[in-house]
């Protein structure tokens, strides 16, 4: 089981852990020494066992907060979620399209035809 040496409001300590877990530790170690050297610099020297509680608590809250805010996320990512199948389920928006009317289309049509044909009129005259 290794041994490893951190730090936490300017204090060594050696800590046994797990093999393969000095980083977790290290990285847990960084946040409390964090907490500690606030609570250092605003009270001067303090108790070693009253300093690791204290930054202790510090960092239980900062905890709690997180998981208040987590909480609220995943509250909010499972209506999304919920809105997100209520839509799927409603399925494709219908778009409704007029029918033109057939005498319409065949006027359009005999239109287009008689502009055609003032269009060759036009050419033959030109050239």
């Amino acid at each position: 089981m290794p041994e490893v040496q951190i730090e936490v409001g300017g204090r060594i300590f050696e800590v046994a852990c797990q093999e393969g877990e000095q980083h977790f530790l290290e990285s847990a170690a960084k946040m409390l020494d964090a907490e500690a050297r606030v609570l250092v610099g605003q009270a001067g020297r303090v108790p070693e066992a009253r300093m690791l509680l204290m930054s202790g608590l510090m960092l239980a809250d900062k905890t709690a907060g997180v998981e208040d805010k987590l909480r609220e996320m995943e509250a909010k990512l499972a209506a999304a979620e919920k809105a997100l199948e209520e839509v799927k389920a409603a399925g494709p928006e219908q778009v409704e399209v007029a029918v033109v009317p057939s005498e319409v289309t065949d006027k359009l049509a005999e239109l287009a035809a008689r502009a055609e044909a003032v269009a060759d009129l036009v050419e033959e005259k030109a050239g």
